[in-house]
């Protein structure tokens, strides 16, 4: 539900907002986990006490967050437009969207190297936030000999930076669109993965568990703020084929977390973050090599008329790219949709 909602978001909001959009969107997405981990919790412990077994216990809280994920996908079918111009489906019929090949969408999309350098991106900021989500109150727990539940606290603060750190990532990139166009992103997206990382290399060294907690705030903020950068840059890549895109860049988080999880497995705490930190910082330089059609890179190339007449909004017409040709309605068609 993640891609489609990201892709959703990009539908519906200009590219001028669409950073703080998909980061907002995101953001309380995540931190949505860490309310239902609440929240069944609370329900949990009571059915134990009726004398239900666990087994059966945790089988029957299951059911509050499938009726609730049912009751929201039916409420959204029924009162939301799949783009302002309305729902596919009409848009079809009265010749104001093309079809498109779900095949050759992800091709196209799959086929964009600039996809694959922010798939990497990705897995350096969600992959990592999936795996502290995994490994932080275990770490607390071992290495400062805290209690389980005194390091599954400290550890949350990590979830709870959702709360407004990726929201405040995409509004960023949206400010730097502004005044220096999709270098602005690139620039804002290298700063957050870079610093990232440093917090990284500085929390795998840090012996004092007051000074960790303060680095694992910094560290988790620029995490999510790089996701939401992340996503402010995803609509840009290929327009038509943003949903493509936006899932295998989606993808990258988890093959991420996958991946960082393996080095906590087999390697030791300082090591396994080391790496991590290493590959973070790395990951920021690939940024260097994003070269989206119209817009200028990190350090390279320019954005074409249409592109900053489109970020500095300048007087004329406004950027092709940036908005939907519509075509004339066909009198058929429309009549049609008029009677559905």
């Amino acid at each position: 539900t993640f891609v489609m909602c990201q892709y959703w978001t990009s539908r519906m909001f200009t590219k001028e907002v669409v950073g703080t959009a998909n980061a907002l969107v995101g953001g309380w997405g995540n931190l949505g986990g860490g309310v239902t981990q609440l929240v069944m919790g609370s329900m949990l412990f009571p059915l134990f006490k009726t004398g239900m077994s666990a087994e059966m216990a945790w089988r029957t809280v299951c059911i509050v967050p499938a009726v609730v994920g049912f009751t929201v996908g039916v409420t959204i079918l029924f009162i939301s437009d799949d783009a302002p111009k309305g729902n596919y489906k009409d848009m079809k019929k009265n010749g104001t969207m093309a079809e498109v090949s779900a095949a050759n969408s992800f091709r196209t999309g799959a086929l964009n190297f600039n996809t694959w350098l922010l798939f990497i991106q990705y897995a350096c900021c969600f992959g990592v936030e999936l795996t502290m989500n995994n490994a932080a109150a275990l770490y607390f727990r071992e290495v400062f000999e805290l209690t389980t539940e005194s390091a599954a606290a400290i550890a949350s603060i990590f979830g709870w930076m959702n709360l407004f750190a990726r929201g405040v990532g995409g509004f960023i990139s949206d400010k730097a669109n502004a005044k220096m166009g999709m270098r602005g992103r690139l620039w804002w997206q290298t700063i957050c993965l870079v610093i990232e990382g440093v917090m990284v290399l500085v929390f795998a060294n840090t012996k004092s568990l007051g000074l960790s907690i303060f680095i694992l705030v910094i560290f988790s903020s620029f995490v999510q703020a790089a996701e939401g950068s992340s996503y402010g840059i995803v609509p840009y890549v290929n327009p038509p084929v943003t949903g493509s895109i936006a899932g295998i860049v989606g993808a990258g988080g988890n093959t991420g977390a996958v991946a960082f999880g393996f080095g906590f497995r087999e390697l030791s705490y300082y090591s396994a973050f080391m790496l991590m930190g290493a590959c973070i910082i790395a990951s920021g330089a690939l940024s260097l090599f994003v070269c989206i059609k119209g817009h200028a890179g990190l350090v390279t190339g320019q954005d074409s008329e249409e592109a900053i007449a489109a970020w500095k909004k300048l007087g004329g017409a406004p950027a092709p790219s940036a908005t939907l040709a519509v075509p004339e309605p066909d009198a058929e068609a429309a009549e049609e949709v008029e009677k559905d």
